[in-house]
């Protein structure tokens, strides 16, 4: 396949880092099949590591929230126009847009109606809020990539083709985490008791949810002074900005030891983590960790969202597993005294602890797959019918 695929072009967008990682993993599938191919677009760090070419920073794009969105609406509208116009005149063999559904599907639906085999990896979350979406999808995308394995049937009973994939996450997380190498790593004691806190990792969700995170955490010391507290920051922005909001607070005394990076070992170092609910909350599960879920948001964002759900759960481990195997606490209900008296209960409750353990594993096993091999492997199958 590889020598008829010589100076072969395709064209990714990610928007935001999960998408890198989810297009990154691809891009490390596609290489060994289309050696000499091009890849381009709009990419960061970790697609770039891959040999991708980003014609935008990927900061550009990553933007979260119905208002913050249609504040940056012409900006975000500009660099699509611009990058759909260099494709329709290039014509690269695929176009595979990594998540970012907002940007990705309005771009994929003017390449596809153009005859530009369009790619969508990752399903946007259409059985969770905004169904009506699949009209659009069916006009946007020649080829979904999914990472739970239910999704195959909802795009399968729309007449999207569909490829499960499994999720990279499953891939780059242990079966079983080493929690003692995870505290080395960090200077702590193996015995000592940890919190994780993770507000978020967009400025949006550093602004709404960190000020109660830290007080819960300031509570939950009042009730263990043995507890030790750590947060992994995403960035230099980001760890400024929350130490910032602490100081308006008044909450410098809250002792929270701030991470450069390094969530993975934040997670497989704790007994519990306080989560911004989003990926970071599959990635707990796959740690095998008790968790409490929460998120804020401005409030009309969330009286307008708040009425789109479909189903009762937000947290991803609550909606494959089809129940709340872990509390979350939304808006107004992310009080800190709320959320200190949900993490003390994820803290102290051993059976529970060890259920939660078992049903983690359980789902970890369901997400496992060679996600490179397998979403390359689709990619390439949409290639081949195209010529």
């Amino acid at each position: 396949m590889a020598s008829s695929a010589d100076k072969l072009s395709l064209a990714l967008v990610a928007g935001e880092p999960s998408g890198d990682m989810l297009a990154a993993r691809l891009l490390s599938g596609l290489r060994p099949h289309l050696p000499d191919a091009r890849f381009h677009g709009i990419g960061g760090p970790q697609m770039m590591a891959q040999g991708f070419e980003s014609h935008w920073p990927m900061d550009q794009l990553t933007v979260r929230g119905l208002l913050p969105v249609l504040m940056r609406y012409r900006e975000l509208k500009g660099i699509q126009n611009t990058l759909r116009d260099q494709l329709l005149a290039e014509r690269p063999a695929a176009f595979i847009g990594a998540d970012y559904p907002g940007f990705n599907l309005g771009l994929e639906e003017q390449l596809k109606a153009a005859g530009i085999p369009t790619i969508h990896y990752i399903g946007p979350q259409i059985w969770a809020w905004r169904g009506g979406r699949i009209q659009k999808i069916i006009r946007a995308v020649s080829h979904m990539l999914v990472v739970f394995p239910f999704e195959e049937a909802i795009y399968q009973q729309a007449g999207v083709p569909v490829s499960y994939v499994g999720h990279p996450l499953a891939e780059l997380i242990p079966l079983t985490p080493d929690e003692g190498a995870a505290r080395r790593a960090l200077g702590m004691p193996e015995d000592c008791n940890v919190v994780t806190i993770m507000p978020g990792s967009r400025m949006s969700e550093l602004k709404y949810n960190t000020v109660a995170f830290v007080q819960a955490a300031k509570l939950l010391k009042a009730r263990d002074r043995t507890l030790r507290f750590i947060a992994p920051m995403a960035g230099e922005r980001q760890r400024a900005y929350f130490l910032q909001l602490v100081a308006q607070a008044g909450l410098q005394d809250v002792e929270i030891q701030l991470l450069d990076g390094q969530s993975h070992t934040a997670i497989a170092a704790a007994d519990a983590v306080l989560v911004a609910s989003g990926t970071a909350s599959l990635e707990v599960a796959l740690f095998k960790k008790p968790m409490v879920i929460a998120y804020k948001m401005m409030e009309l964002e969330w009286q307008i969202l708040r009425h789109f759900g479909y189903q009762p759960w937000i947290g991803m481990p609550n909606i494959l597993a089809r129940e709340f195997l872990v509390p979350e606490l939304l808006q107004h209900a992310a009080n800190p005294e709320a959320l200190a008296e949900a993490m003390w209960k994820q803290l102290s409750d051993a059976p529970h602890r060890l259920r939660l353990a078992q049903r983690f594993t359980d789902m970890h096993h369901s997400l496992l797959r060679n996600s490179a091999v397998e979403s390359a492997a689709a990619v390439l199958r949409v290639i081949e019918r195209a010529k």
